[in-house]
């Protein structure tokens, strides 16, 4: 188990579950467009919820339960003139893959949480870019 551990936490990085926070010292945050207790997510799984999120660009997608990892503006204006009751879907205007930044505490409810002293960058597990992980996208 000792062992285990010293995987989940090295000097490049933390580990927790599909997450990977690796240390940005050089990140200058806008103080006004940092999010609090703010969900940290991949589909439609469980969120990691975060203490402190930052987030810079990406492509903007519209996301509900029978899109859950979102379509462009493009792709949602055409299914609306396609089927006109999907507005009705409690839609989310979501980022897809942006860069992102957390710091504070970071939980998750099948996870210890973690603490992080400064800025950290998000990265996700790099299974998502496997054959069987193409329908699954990065969302925040």
């Amino acid at each position: 188990k000792r062992k285990k551990r010293h995987r989940l936490r090295t000097d490049t990085f933390i580990r927790q579950g599909e997450w990977f926070f690796v240390p940005a010292p050089d990140i200058l945050a806008d103080e006004k467009a940092v999010l609090h207790d703010e969900p940290l997510r991949r589909g439609s799984g469980k969120p990691h919820m975060c203490e402190f999120l930052y987030r810079v660009g990406g492509t903007t997608v519209h996301v509900c339960r029978r899109h859950p990892n979102g379509l462009t503006h493009k792709e949602f204006k055409a299914l609306l003139k396609q089927n006109p009751v999907a507005s009705k879907w409690n839609w989310q205007v979501m980022q897809r893959d942006p860069t992102v930044f957390v710091r504070g505490a970071v939980s998750h409810a099948d996870h210890a949480t973690v603490h992080l002293g400064g800025w950290h960058r998000v990265a996700m597990n790099t299974e998502n870019q496997s054959r069987a992980m193409a329908s699954v996208a990065f969302l925040d």
